[in-house]
């Protein structure tokens, strides 16, 4: 065959290849912008994800909510994490509960920032919200930390600590890190009371008033009254006159309410004020305590925030 032959089928063989990969790269384009979705997997993988998209994706994934919006759900944050080797813990009788702390570097923190009198609080809550102690446990020379809990119920418990680092990266910054442990024996299930401003114990009623939605920093209200009479005699308690923590229905997320005055004196009440910021909708358990007489109250109640 002479050259002049054989160029030409060269030609052709080349547009008809250039022709084939024209359409199947065109058929891979359209895929999405049709509407229809591509059929084969991975194929839009040429295009940048969106930034809502990168979001959905990273929520969707095990772990990713709770290290992106610090519910206390997690037990690392930002390189700092609660470590313990107990996974369980006995029912109906008091028990130790002994953690540590480690920082970026894998040691144990030891210095703490005091916040409302304490290096650390502790909290012990049961996934059906109808269990809960606020402690304040006490560190060792070695960084390990040790919580007297009360009596526990048969069932699932979180355990959570917060606190706030004195030197190291995490210096000044707030965490709250979490662990979950099983008491043993037959958990029975308690439902939560339905939503409502009010609340008894010892004798006391507890009013919560607030304009609350979730993601904005609101103005709540608690009045104690007794007897239908203003209480006035509320003695300081951590710097002072009530603690309020909340605690989400459904995945227990944790909302730490800040008092906006200090204590002054024995003569608190009968309204307290928090700077109150729940992280999203849905039903929250509040646990409000206070202090008479030298005696602690906790009052507990459901509060809905839209």
């Amino acid at each position: 065959m002479s050259k002049r032959s054989r160029t030409p089928r060269r030609l052709l063989m080349a547009a008809a290849t250039i022709s084939v990969l024209t359409l199947a790269l065109t058929a891979c384009g359209s895929g999405t912008g049709s509407g229809h979705g591509s059929t084969m997997p991975g194929m839009d993988h040429g295009k940048t994800p969106s930034p809502s998209a990168s979001a959905d994706a990273m929520a969707s994934m095990p772990g990713m909510d709770t290290a992106a919006t610090g519910n206390g759900l997690s037990a690392a944050r930002d390189g700092y994490r609660m470590t313990s080797s107990t996974a369980g813990l006995p029912a109906d009788r008091s028990a130790d509960f002994r953690f540590t702390v480690t920082g970026p570097d894998g040691k144990p923190v030891t210095d703490f920032t005091v916040d409302q009198t304490k290096r650390m609080h502790f909290y012990a809550v049961r996934t059906d919200l109808t269990g809960f102690q606020h402690l304040h446990p006490t560190m060792a020379k070695n960084g390990t930390w040790t919580a007297p809990l009360a009596a526990l119920r048969p069932g699932s418990w979180r355990l959570y600590t917060s606190f706030t680092p004195a030197t190291g990266s995490g210096k000044g910054k707030d965490f709250v890190l979490s662990r979950t442990v099983k008491v043993s024996g037959m958990p029975m299930t308690t439902s939560l009371p339905k939503a409502s401003g009010t609340a008894t114990v010892d004798g006391y009623t507890i009013a919560v008033k607030g304009d609350l939605m979730a993601g904005t920093a609101r103005r709540l209200t608690a009045t104690v009254t007794k007897n239908g009479k203003p209480v006035t005699d509320l003695q300081p308690y951590l710097e002072t006159y009530a603690h309020l923590t909340a605690f989400h229905q459904g995945d227990l997320s944790f909302a730490h309410l800040h008092p906006e005055a200090r204590a002054d004196g024995d003569h608190g009440g009968p309204a307290l004020t928090f700077h109150a910021e729940f992280a999203q909708s849905g039903n929250w358990r509040l646990f409000l305590q206070f202090q008479t007489g030298g005696r602690l109250h906790t009052a507990a109640l459901t509060l809905h925030v839209n």
